[in-house]
C-alpha cells in the first residue's frame, strides 16, 4: 500500500511539471486534458485509475484600456466539453461578475471595466465545469491568476513640495547639502516606467544634482554669505530613465547658506573722544564705541579691551552682549586737579575664531579713546570714611570725645564748617565745634540704656553751602561700675515642717546691670546685723549663685509661718557696689518625698477643730436656706399687683403744670372745639391703662342726641354717663373740658385779690430779690393809696 502511494505521488509531479513548462501560445487557454496512469500490482492484476489535470497559466491584461468593446482575457476549456452544451463554466474570486465575466457555454472571460494595476495588480479566481443536466462538477475547482501589465501612466512625485537646505558659506566643490527623493507609482519590473533620473532646471553654476540618488551638492568654491545668502534650486525627476517621453516632476529647494567666522572685526573710526566730570561716580557710563563685523550669530560676538598703558587704572570697558558695542567706564574717582586728559587704547576681537580662516590675518582691532576730565566744586572729603569714639558713661558734661576733620579738594581751598545731623541725635547728646570738629557731650551718659550712639556730622563749605559732606560717626559708651547686683527673680521659697537639718531649701543668682571686661563675679553673705541666723545658712557657691541652707531639724507653722532671710551680695569691680536681698521662706507641710501640700496655718487649724461630715453639714444649711429666701421673693412678687404702665395719664393726685397761661375761649389754635360741638368724632372710650382689669365689659352705646344741642346740656349728660357707667374708675378723678361755664359759687382764690381781706400782707421784701423782681416790687411793695 505505501508503495502504491509513493509511485502515484510520483507520478503527479511529473505531470505538473510538465504543465509548467509549456509554452504560452496567442492567447492563453486553459486545457483540460485526461491522463490514464495504469498501475500492476505483484499479482499481474491491472488497475484503472482516472485522473483529470488542469495545465494552468498566466494571464497578462494591460491596464487603462481604452477601447470600445470588453477586453478578451482568456479562455476556459476542459475534455469533457463536446460542444454540445452539456456543461456550464462558472468563475468565481476576485472581481468575478463585475470586473471579469465568463462566457458560461465557451469558457471566454472578459474583462468589463478599465483596470488600474496601481489599484490592484493581481487577481486570482476559481473555475469550475459543471453538467447542466445532473449539476454535478465534471471537473473539480481550481485558482488561476490574471496579472495586470504596467504602462507609464504616473509621473515621478517628490516627497516634499518644497526643500529647506543650509550649507556653510566657504564650503569646497562637492559639499553635500541635501538629498531629494522622488517616487514613481508604475511597476519597477516591468520596463522603465518607475526608472527615475534627477536633473537640475535652475541654481546652476551654484549647485548640481547626482542624477541616480538625488544628492544636491556645492558646484562653486568659497561661496560668500556676505556676498549672497539664500539660492532656489529646481530639481526634476523624469522617469524612463530620462529618455524622451518620459513623465517628470520637479519641486524647489530653498538653500540657506550659513556663516562661519572668516571676517575680522574692523572700527569705522581710528578715534574716540569722550569728556567726564571729575566727580563722575565709579561705574559711570561715558560713551560707547563699536567695532564692525559682517559675520552673524556668535561669530560676531566681540569682547572689548584696554590694553596695559595710561588710563587703564582709571577707566574700564565693558561689552554689551545686546548690541555688540564696548562701554567706558569710571573704574576710579578722578581728579582734574591731578590730571586733565587720558588716552586709552582698546581692542575688540572675536570671541568664537575659527581655526580654518586665520591665515587671513588677526581677528582683532584697536583705537583711541581720549578722555578729557572737567574740573567742578567739589564738596569736603573727610580724612576717614567713618569715626569710631569711646568714652567713659561718666564722663563730665562739655567733655570732648573726639575730633573729625575734612578739608576742600578743590584748588581754592574754602573754609570749611562742621554741624550735627540732628535726625541722628534726637535727644541732643552730643554736640560739636563748627571751625575745628571736635565732638563734646551735651548731657550725662548711659550704657545700660544706650550702650551706643550713631550720629552723622555735615561739614559744609562757607562759600558755597550746596557743597557738604556727610560722615558717620560711632560713639561706644565705655561701662563704669555704678549698679548693684541684685536677685535675678523673684524666690518664692518655702521650708517643710519635717526638714532635716543642712537640707538645699534654695539657690539664688543674680544680675548686674553692668558689663566689667572681665566678666561678672558676685560673693554672698549674711548682713553684719545678722551675722548669724539660727534658722538658715547662706552658703556661696563660687560660682555666682549661692544655696540657703537649714540649720536646725524641723519647723512650726503655728510658732512662725514665715521667715525672713536677708542676703548680702557685693560685686568685685571697681568701686565695688552691694545690695541687700530679702529671701521670705514660708513654712510648709509637705509628704515624705518632701512635695509641699500646704503653706497656711489658718488651714490648718481648720482641718484640726472641724471634721470633713461638719463642713458639709454647714455648707447644706447655707444652700437649703438660700432657696427658701428665694422663694419666699418670688411668692411676694406674685401676690404684689403692680400697674402696667406708669404714666403721666394717670392723674390720680397728679398736678399737671403748664408754661403757658393759654388764649382762652377765642384761642383756636390750643384745641379744637368742634370735638364738644360733634362728639363723633371722639375716639372709643378706652379702659385704663395703668392697672389690669378683672373683667372687661362692654361700653355701652347711647343714642345720639347732640343734634342741635346745647354744649352745656352735652357736658350733663356725659357726666351722667359716666356717673351709671359700671367700667368707670371707682375712685375720684379730674375729667378737664374746654368749657368755662357759669360763675362759680365759690370766690376766688387768687392771691390779687388777698388785698381786700382783714390783715394785708407786706412785699416790700420783694425788693431784695433783685432787678429781676423789680416791676413786682413796684406793684404790690407801693402805698395803701397806691394800690387802691
Amino acid at each position: 500500500m505505501r508503495t502504491y502511494h509513493f509511485l502515484q505521488l510520483i507520478v503527479w509531479t511529473w505531470i505538473f511539471q510538465m504543465v509548467d513548462n509549456s509554452p504560452l501560445q496567442g492567447k492563453d487557454n486553459i486545457h483540460l486534458r485526461k491522463r490514464i496512469v495504469n498501475l500492476k500490482k505483484d499479482d499481474g492484476k491491472m488497475l484503472h485509475r482516472t485522473k483529470r489535470g488542469w495545465m494552468w497559466n498566466q494571464f497578462f491584461l494591460l491596464e487603462e484600456y481604452t477601447g470600445t468593446d470588453t477586453q478578451y482575457v482568456g479562455k476556459l476549456h476542459t475534455d469533457q466539453d463536446k460542444g454540445d452544451g452539456n456543461l456550464k463554466y462558472i468563475l468565481t474570486g476576485d472581481g468575478a461578475g463585475n470586473l471579469f465575466v465568463i462566457d458560461e457555454n465557451t469558457g471566454d472571460i472578459h474583462a468589463a471595466k478599465k483596470l488600474d494595476r496601481e489599484e490592484k495588480s493581481l487577481y486570482i479566481l476559481r473555475a469550475k465545469a459543471i453538467d447542466r443536466k445532473t449539476g454535478r462538477q465534471v471537473e473539480p475547482e481550481s485558482e488561476f491568476i490574471i496579472k495586470i501589465h504596467d504602462i507609464n501612466d504616473n509621473e515621478p512625485k517628490f516627497t516634499k513640495d518644497l526643500y529647506t537646505a543650509s550649507v556653510p558659506e566657504m564650503s569646497g566643490v562637492g559639499t553635500s547639502v541635501i538629498q531629494v527623493t522622488a517616487t514613481d507609482a508604475d511597476d519597477a519590473n516591468y520596463g522603465n516606467s518607475a526608472k527615475v533620473v534627477y536633473s537640475i532646471l535652475q541654481g546652476q553654476p551654484y549647485f548640481s544634482v547626482d542624477p541616480e540618488s538625488g544628492i544636491i551638492k556645492t558646484a562653486l568654491p568659497d561661496m560668500s554669505r556676505e556676498n549672497r545668502e539664500q539660492y532656489q534650486v529646481v530639481i526634476q525627476a523624469k522617469d524612463m530613465g530620462g529618455q524622451m517621453g518620459g513623465l517628470s516632476g520637479t519641486t524647489t529647494v530653498n538653500i540657506t547658506l550659513t556663516d562661519v567666522n572668516n571676517n575680522p572685526p574692523r572700527f569705522p573710526q581710528s578715534t574716540y573722544q569722550f569728556n567726564s566730570l571729575e566727580s563722575a561716580p565709579l561705574g559711570t557710563h561715558l560713551g560707547r564705541i563699536k567695532a564692525n563685523d559682517p559675520d552673524t550669530g556668535e561669530n560676531a560676538e566681540l569682547e572689548y579691551s584696554i590694553s596695559e598703558g595710561e588710563g587703564s587704572d582709571m577707566f574700564d570697558v565693558i561689552t554689551d552682549k545686546d548690541t555688540q558695542e564696548g562701554i567706558i567706564t569710571v573704574k576710579q574717582n578722578l581728579d582734574f586737579e591731578k590730571k586733565m586728559l587720558y588716552t586709552l587704547r582698546v581692542d575688540a576681537s572675536n570671541t568664537h575664531p575659527d581655526p580654518r580662516f586665520l591665515h587671513l590675518g588677526p581677528f582683532k582691532d584697536s583705537a583711541m579713546v581720549k578722555i578729557s576730565v572737567e574740573d567742578v566744586d567739589e564738596p569736603p572729603v573727610f580724612s576717614k570714611l567713618s569715626y569710631l569714639m569711646e568714652v567713659d558713661e561718666d564722663v563730665k558734661e562739655g567733655s570732648i570725645i573726639g575730633q573729625v576733620t575734612a578739608y576742600d579738594p578743590d584748588a581754592m581751598n574754602n573754609i570749611i564748617k562742621y554741624s550735627v545731623d540732628r535726625h541722628t541725635d534726637m535727644d541732643r547728646v552730643f554736640s560739636i565745634h563748627s571751625e575745628n570738629g571736635s565732638i563734646f557731650t551735651l548731657k550725662p551718659l548711659d550704657r545700660e540704656s544706650s550702650p551706643w550712639h550713631n550720629i552723622t556730622v555735615t561739614a559744609t563749605e562757607i562759600n558755597n553751602p550746596k557743597q557738604s559732606s556727610q560722615i558717620a560717626v560711632f560713639i561706644r559708651i565705655l561701662d563704669i561700675n555704678d549698679h548693684a547686683p541684685e536677685f535675678a527673680m523673684y524666690y518664692e521659697t518655702f521650708v517643710c515642717e519635717n526638714a532635716k537639718s543642712g537640707q538645699l531649701i534654695q539657690t539664688i543668682s543674680v544680675m548686674d546691670k553692668d558689663d566689667p571686661p572681665r566678666g561678672h563675679k558676685f560673693f554672698f553673705e549674711p548682713v553684719p546685723e545678722f551675722p548669724l541666723n539660727p534658722n538658715f545658712t547662706i552658703v556661696d557657691n563660687k560660682d555666682n549663685t549661692a544655696g540657703i541652707i537649714t540649720r536646725k531639724d524641723g519647723y512650726s507653722r503655728n510658732k512662725m509661718n514665715t521667715y525672713l532671710l536677708p542676703v548680702l551680695i557685693f560685686d568685685n569691680d571697681y568701686p565695688i557696689q552691694s545690695s541687700t536681698g530679702t529671701l521670705t521662706i514660708r513654712v510648709c507641710a509637705c509628704d515624705n518625698q518632701g512635695n509641699m501640700q500646704s503653706c497656711n496655718a489658718e488651714a490648718l487649724m481648720l482641718a484640726a477643730g472641724l471634721s470633713t461630715g461638719a463642713l458639709i453639714a454647714i455648707l447644706l444649711c447655707v444652700v437649703i436656706l438660700l432657696t427658701l429666701i428665694v422663694l419666699f421673693a418670688a411668692l411676694k412678687r406674685q401676690r404684689k399687683k403692680e400697674p402696667l404702665i406708669i404714666s403721666k395719664d394717670d392723674v390720680r393726685d397728679n398736678i399737671v403744670t403748664y408754661n403757658d397761661e393759654g388764649g382762652g375761649e377765642e384761642d383756636t389754635q390750643a384745641f379744637d372745639i368742634g370735638t364738644l360741638r360733634n362728639p363723633e368724632a371722639r375716639e372709643d372710650s378706652k379702659l385704663r391703662r395703668d392697672v389690669m382689669p378683672e373683667t372687661i365689659f362692654q361700653i355701652r352705646r347711647t343714642v345720639p342726641l347732640w343734634e342741635n344741642i346745647d354744649v352745656q346740656d352735652f357736658i350733663h349728660r356725659r357726666l351722667k354717663e359716666n356717673d351709671s357707667d359700671p367700667s368707670a374708675p371707682p375712685y375720684d378723678s379730674l375729667a378737664t373740658y374746654a368749657y368755662e361755664g357759669n360763675d362759680s359759687v365759690a370766690n376766688s382764690l387768687s392771691s390779687l385779690e388777698s388785698l381786700t381781706a382783714d390783715c394785708n400782707q407786706d412785699y416790700d421784701y420783694l425788693s431784695d430779690w433783685g432787678p429781676r423782681f423789680k416791676k413786682l416790687a413796684e406793684m404790690y411793695g407801693g402805698d395803701d393809696s397806691d394800690r387802691d
